[in-house]
């Protein structure tokens, strides 16, 4: 018996936080969509620590259709970790990463599938063609991903989040990663395997609000330079280089103006000097203060999160 055999066809791995009000609109698009694939599948809600409805809405679900799966988390340990734990429990050939914000629209499920049924891909990720929309949180996500693809040296990853599809191979590269700190679309390029992409248009939030406010998104965005890219410290590099040549010239000019004669008095320039090297200084100690914290988070070695119960 083949290795493949022994799993099932297809686990779509879906993380929650209190997303009480998105559920039934949720497991049924879902449902419909896999079901026109086949029947042999599984889909796992994760739970990330949700203080509302959330739970009760997938026990009422999972009653009708037991291939609905919870995995509880003990408390909320964020988007990524949420990820993580679902997709260690998936048991699919074929394993599809989604948000359960129905941002994400799982009719595109079956185009990723068809793509790697063709055995031409091992990863399929989902490539957004929305119009950038330069206002708030758009704007701030356009910048991020902007940057990412500049500095990381993944040239296909702008305007890519999570929603992907993935092999049994991926998956289990993917999982080698045990580092607390991690950003799952920046590993997925990292792994490498053969890649590639389904455009689709990703919409307007259905419902509610989103629960990744300002200071997530920045933390997330964060997260992800600082762990694909040289970027930060280079910056260090630059300015401390520019500074460098800045006093020269300006202690060159100092020297001239003293020997000719027309030295300018006063302190004006002198404060401008100190403001200058200490903003320099503070910005060197920043950025390395993000490396030692990741470093130190690193070192500790603990488990990215913890399963309160699992309804399989």
């Amino acid at each position: 018996m083949r290795l493949y055999e022994m799993f099932m066809e297809i686990s779509v791995v879906i993380p929650l936080y209190n997303e009480e009000y998105l559920v039934g609109d949720l497991v049924e698009r879902t449902i419909s969509v896999l079901t026109g694939i086949t029947g042999d599948f599984e889909i796992i809600f994760v739970d990330d620590g949700s203080k509302d409805g959330t739970v009760n809405r997938l026990a009422e679900a999972r009653k009708t259709d037991t291939r609905i799966k919870i995995l509880e988390l003990s408390k909320n340990f964020g988007h990524q970790a949420a990820f993580t734990a679902g997709l260690t429990f998936a048991k699919g050939r074929f394993v599809v990463m989604m948000d359960g914000d129905l941002q994400d629209p799982p009719e595109v499920i079956p185009v990723m599938y068809r793509m790697l049924l063709s055995d031409e891909f091992d990863v399929i990720f989902g490539k957004r063609t929305n119009k950038p929309n330069l206002k708030g949180r758009n704007l701030l996500a356009l910048s991020f991903h902007k940057t990412f693809k500049r500095f990381s040296g993944f040239p296909d990853i702008d305007n890519v989040g999570n929603f992907s599809a993935m092999n049994r191979d991926a998956l289990a590269a993917l999982l080698q990663f045990t580092e607390s700190i991690r950003y799952l679309p920046g590993l997925r390029h990292f792994i490498g395997f053969r890649q590639g992409f389904v455009e689709y248009r990703r919409e307007e939030r259905y419902q509610g609000k989103s629960k990744m406010n300002y200071f997530n998104l920045l933390a997330l965005s964060s997260d992800a330079i600082f762990s694909f890219s040289k970027f930060p410290i280079r910056i260090c590099l630059y300015l401390g280089i520019i500074g460098i040549v800045i006093f020269f010239l300006a202690g060159l000019y100092t020297l001239i103006a003293k020997l000719a004669g027309f030295a300018i008095t006063g302190w004006s320039s002198t404060l401008l000097s100190i403001y200058f090297l200490g903003s320099i200084q503070l910005t060197f100690l920043g950025v390395i203060g993000e490396y030692i914290f990741r470093i130190y988070k690193e070192s500790q070695h603990r488990p990215l999160y913890f399963v309160r119960k699992f309804h399989d």
